[in-house]
């Protein structure tokens, strides 16, 4: 199994900027990627942001040049460096872990980001 804990989120201003972290543990054989889902009230779960092991990145539309995805393999964590939030932005953001042997995806708890002034 692998055990995927979000922390970072909280309460920012329209502007603001905040740092999501996704420490990883547990069996992390065959993980070829880990990406950044999240869900607004009412609303799907989205795709924000997705690296794989070989450092390839892939966007939302809406992120772009907002958010960078990336990843410290030494410590098992993959961040969101979110810039320049909006209202819309407001969501629980998920993390997580693609593997290539079943199961085949992980998933954390969720961390709540509200922008607000």
């Amino acid at each position: 199994q692998v055990q995927l804990v979000e922390s970072g989120g909280g309460l920012v201003q329209p502007g603001g900027s905040l740092r999501l972290s996704c420490a990883a543990s547990g069996n992390l054989f065959a993980i070829y990627a880990m990406g950044w889902y999240r869900q607004a009230p009412g609303k799907q779960r989205d795709l924000v942001a997705r690296i794989t092991n070989g450092g390839s990145t892939n966007y939302a539309d809406y992120v772009k040049g907002r958010f960078t995805i990336s990843r410290d393999n030494t410590k098992n964590t993959v961040y969101l460096q979110m810039n320049s939030l909006k209202p819309e932005d407001t969501a629980v953001y998920y993390c997580k872990a693609a593997r290539a042997v079943a199961p085949n995806e992980f998933w954390g708890q969720g961390t709540q980001v509200t922008v607000s002034s």
